[in-house]
């Protein structure tokens, strides 16, 4: 299990990550969301399924988790991580493309990254965080645009962080190249009611999604 040095603004810091080789030339950078860690079972199940498609994949832990803190700290601590995680699995797959994904909080804070520079093949979001649940007044949402890599919205049709549809919608309309996804009945967390399974089961039904937008 590799650990991965950050240089933050208050200093270095180093993140514990799991990298699993692939059979393919792609490789699945994945974030978690922010109340969870890289071991959550949703995203070791996404991971492992990810790689029985042949990917290469590398999950990895924000500063803050590391810390033992359960809330997010600075998104540029976020940024900075991600680009040394990126530069990491560079390293360890230099011919291979780069797709950065992440649930939630670790999605938005990959495409805040791309944004600013941070180049990748694209970005697969499990859950974008539009605004917080019930708070539509409060997108975040104004650096999407800018992004000129390909991306994926894969979302519940009932996640509360994307209503009202049409407004996240409208937001899909101003990306570049941007093509969603919807998880029928499906929550934030993708969890469908009426259908009980295992949050790894759910992960890793996503990750043919994710095959896909990296064949297109």
């Amino acid at each position: 299990m590799p650990s991965i040095p950050v240089q933050l603004s208050t200093g270095s810091v180093t993140v514990s990550a799991d990298w699993s080789e692939g059979t393919r030339d792609d490789v699945v950078v994945i974030a978690h969301g922010a109340g969870t860690g890289k071991d959550h079972p949703f995203l070791t199940g996404f991971a492992e399924a990810l790689g029985e498609l042949g990917f290469a994949t590398l999950r990895f832990n924000f500063p803050y988790v590391e810390q033992g803190r359960r809330m997010p700290g600075p998104a540029t601590h976020a940024v900075a991580t991600w680009n040394a995680v990126v530069t990491f699995a560079r390293e360890q797959a230099p011919n291979s493309r780069i797709w950065a994904t992440g649930k939630s909080y670790g999605g938005r804070m990959a495409s805040m990254a791309v944004a600013e520079g941070l180049a990748v093949d694209g970005l697969a979001y499990l859950g974008y965080p539009l605004h917080p649940p019930g708070r539509p007044e409060k997108p975040r949402a104004e650096h999407l645009p800018a992004i000129s890599v390909p991306q994926l919205f894969v979302e519940g049709s009932n996640d509360p962080f994307i209503q009202p549809v049409d407004q996240f919608e409208a937001v899909v309309q101003t990306c570049q190249d941007a093509r969603v996804v919807w998880i029928d009945g499906g929550g934030h967390t993708f969890e469908v009611k009426g259908r009980k399974r295992p949050a790894e089961q759910i992960g890793a039904s996503l990750a043919p999604y994710i095959a896909t937008f990296a064949q297109a």
